[in-house]
C-alpha cells in the first residue's frame, strides 16, 4: 500500500474525473501513475540508447540532417 497527500486541486480534479467516469479514485490514480512511470522508463531507455550510439561515434551526415530539414519544410 502506498499512501501520499496530493494539492486540494488535484484532489478535485480526480473526483471529478471518477464521478464523471463511474470509475474508483484508486483505479484512476493506479493508471495515471502506471501511464506516468511507463512513459519515464521508455525515455531513460532511449536517451541511454542515445547516450551509447554518441559514444560510438554514430551521429547523423550533415547530409542527413539536411534531408530531414528539406523533408519537413
Amino acid at each position: 500500500m502506498l499512501n501520499f497527500r496530493v494539492p486540494p486541486e488535484l484532489k478535485e480534479q480526480l473526483d471529478k474525473l471518477a464521478q464523471a467516469t463511474g470509475r474508483s479514485k484508486t483505479t484512476l490514480a493506479v493508471e495515471a501513475l502506471q501511464t506516468y512511470l511507463e512513459e519515464q522508463a521508455w525515455q531513460i531507455a532511449e536517451i541511454k540508447e542515445a547516450i551509447k550510439e554518441a559514444d560510438a561515434g554514430d551521429f547523423a551526415t550533415t547530409g542527413d540532417v539536411e534531408a530531414v530539414f528539406n523533408k519537413h519544410q
